[in-house]
């Protein structure tokens, strides 16, 4: 055990300073170590989300930060604008700037009242920095770190506890935690309700690197009627702006009952408001002295020695006397102009729009729904009013496919190429949106530090594919551009605002990152600005969800395509991270050979024959209407020709072509695709190891 660091005196008494009067304290050596370190400039920091009205409440932090002012540290107040704004979407960021500006007047005034020095006292918004790029990014890696558990245990005393919360119940904590980095603090200061989300911040906030803070905590005042004193509950707190005939109505209703003097909540208020502001002195009641909250309470529940209506009456003046103090600072013309602007109802989300898309549906052109059955084709078609309207111009309609770096690039990928290649053919403007960070979101499939260079790789191999099938002038873009921009960040904290954990519990897994994948996938779609996605169809679920995502925060809604999956060597979906049953552009000849042939492909049977379905999805679409043949023995009849994929198909539920001649046509056909894109791949060795790193495996 390291050795007790000696303080001199005048440290020492700043140690008890900081320290007085708190309910807990995490990290105090680490605190000790600071005050002993000539020239170290302790910084700390508090915040409150800009949601209600500051009140009484107030002064047991405010009395604190006191402590920490008359000790020398730098103190930050935070307004979390960011939170409040999120706080059901209740209010506009410009209200808020008028609800910031009131909180900081307001608390200096009572600050001032208290008689605090505020020389080294600093007022900071949430939003000043909580929507850029690197605070995003820090969130991010958080989110792959802690699980939806950890999250939920983290805000289990600050945010609302329902069945299914609201996703941005579970990223507050996290939220919180990071800000220690961003206002470059030495620590930071709460309720002692915030203490699972301080052990959040000491616990997790070293894996992403970003050091470990001492937290401190004071009690929480009760309201008048007992529990926890809420901003948003008026008749449990009493306003910092209240006149002195509603202090005194407030306190007067309070409860003040013997029996239970922890929920009484006037003793309370003497305990947590009064002695602390008024010690080293005396107070008096009905006579007597009493130097703390104990010999009170002694004389309250056993010895009768003091009435309620004496407690109560006592606390009336003793509040007024402040609160005047802070009114008289706070009374004029200014100050109430921005109350009417910062507490005026938030505008109604308008449905306009939505009614107007259903209207547009109904007016469709006939000759547009023609060129919708063609666009559509074989696949599935969620329709939007946007794609209607764009219809209805005859302008082309933008095309997106969007590729999340999950694992390798294989044949399952050419299912999104051809479907460019047939949109293209029918005049759309098509591109390709790669999606880095999707990657690490979905159980971290591409680790952070690689996810340029996954990028780049998927890039390249994207570019070869479409060489080989002769798919030119579809640019390809990358989430990155826009993904990190303030507006985009917003978007995706507004939608965590209206969606449940449990509704956005669409990909498997623990992490909290992997809710946050449909809203990626979502607003990478809105932000490209395109009228059409098309996308496998086990993408639908996040194509709904979508859809629902941006009913909800006044986005237009996303129309999608949802073409067939092409299947793996196992008949599931080919997956980029199932390297056994995936057909790699990188795999030899012979493993293209072995992995074919080992799938199931039983005589007459059509159904979830993986060769069939290759040459249904592949190897047709790219003969574009030209006949294929198979080669034959002339013993076993000699080659066949088809024209198209119906008739190959009745062949082989007729025996007249059989697994023994289709796996080998199937095989030489996807290997003729795959050996140009291996020959231009294979030596770009670097750039492939450079996108799938070794992960380092856990001890």
């Amino acid at each position: 055990m390291a050795d007790t660091l000696e303080l001199s005196e005048a440290d020492q008494q700043r140690k008890e300073l900081i320290l007085r009067n708190l309910q807990e304290s995490l990290g105090v050596d680490k605190l000790t170590k600071q005050l002993s370190t000539p020239g170290k400039n302790i910084h700390v920091y508090w915040g409150t989300a800009t949601t209600g009205k500051p009140h009484v409440g107030y002064m047991v932090p405010m009395q604190k930060i006191a402590d920490f002012l008359n000790a020398g540290i730098k103190v930050t107040i935070l307004f979390a604008d960011v939170h409040a704004f999120l706080d059901n979407l209740k209010s506009t960021f410009e209200m808020l700037e008028y609800r910031v500006e009131y909180y900081q007047r307001v608390i200096k005034a009572l600050l001032s009242s208290l008689d605090v020095p505020i020389e080294k006292l600093s007022f900071q918004l949430g939003s000043s920095y909580q929507l850029s790029e690197a605070y995003t990014q820090d969130v991010l890696k958080l989110c792959g770190h802690i699980s939806q558990r950890d999250a939920l245990r983290a805000g289990a005393e600050v945010v609302k506890q329902v069945e299914s919360p609201l996703l941005s119940g579970l990223l507050y904590p996290l939220l919180q935690a990071i800000d220690e980095q961003y206002l470059k603090v030495d620590g930071q200061f709460g309720g002692v309700d915030q203490r699972k989300i301080f052990i959040l911040a000491e616990e997790q906030l070293p894996k992403i690197k970003l050091g470990k803070r001492w937290h401190l905590m004071n009690p929480m005042v009760p309201g008048l009627t007992g529990g926890k004193m809420s901003s948003s509950e008026i008749d449990s707190k009493i306003d910092l702006l209240d006149k002195p005939n509603i202090v005194s109505m407030k306190i007067d209703n309070s409860v003040c009952v013997r029996g239970n003097a922890e929920e009484n909540g006037v003793l309370q208020f003497f305990r947590f408001v009064v002695f602390p502001i008024v010690s080293p002195r005396l107070i008096d009641i009905e006579g007597q002295s009493y130097r703390n909250y104990d010999e009170l309470v002694e004389a309250f529940e056993n010895k009768e020695a003091v009435s309620a209506d004496a407690l109560k009456e006592f606390l009336k003046a003793f509040l007024i006397g402040i609160l005047t103090k802070v009114q008289d600072k706070c009374e004029n013309d200014e100050l109430r102009n921005i109350m009417d602007r910062a507490y005026s109802a938030p505008p109604e989300l308008d449905s306009s729009e939505l009614s107007e898309g259903f209207q547009t549906v109904l007016e469709l052109k006939d000759m547009c729904g023609d060129r919708m059955r063609e666009i559509k084709g074989d696949c599935e078609l969620i329709t939007s009013a946007k794609l209607y309207q764009k219809l209805n111009t005859g302008e082309p309609i933008k095309v997106l496919w969007r590729v999340s770096v999950k694992g390798r690039v294989n044949l399952g990928h050419l299912g999104g190429l051809l479907q460019l290649k047939r949109l293209q053919a029918l005049k759309c403007e098509c591109s390709i949106l790669i999606s880095d960070v999707a990657g690490f979101l979905d159980n971290g499939k591409c680790p952070w530090n690689a996810l340029e260079a996954r990028a780049k790789y998927y890039e390249e191999a994207l570019k070869q594919f479409m060489k080989a099938i002769s798919l030119e002038n579809v640019p390809i873009r990358h989430s990155k551009e826009h993904q990190y921009e303030r507006d985009y960040t917003l978007e995706m904290y507004k939608m965590a605002s209206k969606v449940t954990k449990d509704a956005s519990s669409i990909v498997e897994g623990n992490t909290l990152a992997t809710h946050l994948c449909p809203l990626y996938h979502t607003l990478d779609v809105h932000f490209a600005d395109v009228d059409l996605l098309i996308t496998g169809e086990e993408q639908r679920p996040f194509v709904i969800l979508g859809q629902q995502l941006c009913q909800g925060i006044g986005l237009p809604s996303q129309a999608a395509l949802l073409f067939p999956k092409i299947p793996g060597m196992n008949g599931e979906r080919m997956s980029s991270s199932n390297a056994e049953q995936h057909l790699d552009p990188l795999d030899t000849v012979k493993q293209i050979n072995k992995k074919i042939g080992s799938s199931f492909c039983e005589p007459k049977n059509i159904k979830d024959n993986v060769a069939l379905d290759l040459a249904r999805l592949i190897v047709f679409p790219l003969h574009d209407g030209k006949e294929v043949i198979i080669k034959r023995d002339e013993k076993y009849g000699g080659n066949v020709s088809f024209s198209n994929y119906a008739a190959l198909e009745a062949s082989f539920a007729e025996e007249i072509i059989h697994p023994s001649d289709l796996k080998p046509f199937v095989t030489e056909q996807i290997n003729a695709l795959l050996e140009p894109i291996r020959t231009a791949l294979t030596p770009q060795s670097k750039m492939i190891t450079a996108a799938f790193p070794k992960v380092a495996k856990k001890k």
